[in-house]
């Protein structure tokens, strides 16, 4: 997917501001994620830990229920944002939650403060994906 340069910008943007309300105590890691849905809206999302552990959630988990909430049904394209320099993407658990809003062609884009880094379709994060069109009878 060609995504113009000043949405990406606009999704940047929005994931940095979304890493600022990150609520990471005890991994000090923080993630902010923009997702933008079929309407061209832009929902933002941050990481949220727990101290039971696996009882938080990531930050695309965050920003697809800003987007269900707000009426969006489909992603076209998501910015999920790290502190760097590491590149970030999104854990295996949220390419699945990722797939169920969008197609394999997904555009996600991978960004720390310093800027975008790098990109891929959700195909290459997540080969042979199991979705929603599987259960259609």
């Amino acid at each position: 997917m060609n995504l113009a340069a000043d949405i990406q910008q606009r999704l940047l943007q929005a994931s940095l501001a979304a890493r600022a309300h990150s609520h990471s105590p005890y991994s000090r890691y923080a993630v902010g994620a923009a997702i933008l849905d079929e309407q061209g809206r832009i929902h933002m999302g941050a990481n949220i830990e727990n101290a039971a552990y696996p009882q938080g959630w990531c930050a695309e988990a965050t920003a697809l229920g800003a987007m269900v909430m707000a009426g969006g049904r489909q992603v076209r394209a998501v910015l999920v944002s790290g502190p760097g320099p590491d590149i970030i993407t999104p854990c295996g658990g949220c390419r699945q939650k990722l797939r169920e809003f969008a197609g394999p062609e997904l555009l996600i884009i991978a960004a720390d403060p310093g800027g975008i880094r790098q990109h891929w379709t959700l195909a290459e994060l997540l080969p042979y994906s199991f979705g929603p069109d599987h259960l259609k009878f």
